[in-house]
């Protein structure tokens, strides 16, 4: 692995982690679903702002950018309506818009598929080389 993809790779799994502790604090919240979500709006400027750089980083890595480019449309969706536009289920939901795309982007950078990746999405040489054992 270059040193450019590990760079991004690991900006990744710091963004994955990141959002997916958000998220677990907005799901673990004593709040009712329909009381606003309140989101730290500095945590997630800097989040923003990280998420962006690495869209820029990952320029030479077609198999990357439209994972990125998918989190960070849902990131700014997020942050449009923070805080407190959102109801807890709506910001859960861009949350989890978010952490899908950050785990595709760190599985691809790293080599290997995440597990929740759907065989249909991957190119039918794949399939065929992974069933072979190739």
């Amino acid at each position: 692995m270059t040193a450019e993809r590990s760079q991004l790779h690991y900006a990744c799994v710091f963004l994955y982690v990141s959002f997916q502790a958000i998220q677990h604090s907005v799901t673990c919240s004593s709040s009712q679903d329909d009381t606003p979500c309140w989101l730290d709006a500095q945590t997630m400027s800097l989040l923003l702002r990280e998420l962006q750089r690495c869209r820029r980083q990952a320029g030479p890595f077609k198999d990357v950018s439209p994972f990125l480019d998918t989190a960070f449309y849902h990131c700014g969706l997020l942050m449009a309506q923070c805080p407190a536009a959102l109801n807890r289920p709506l910001c859960q939901h861009h949350l989890e818009a978010i952490i899908t795309p950050l785990k595709e982007a760190a599985a691809q950078l790293s080599g290997k598929e995440s597990p929740g990746t759907d065989s249909r999405a991957t190119s039918p040489g794949k399939r065929i080389r992974r069933w072979l054992g190739w």
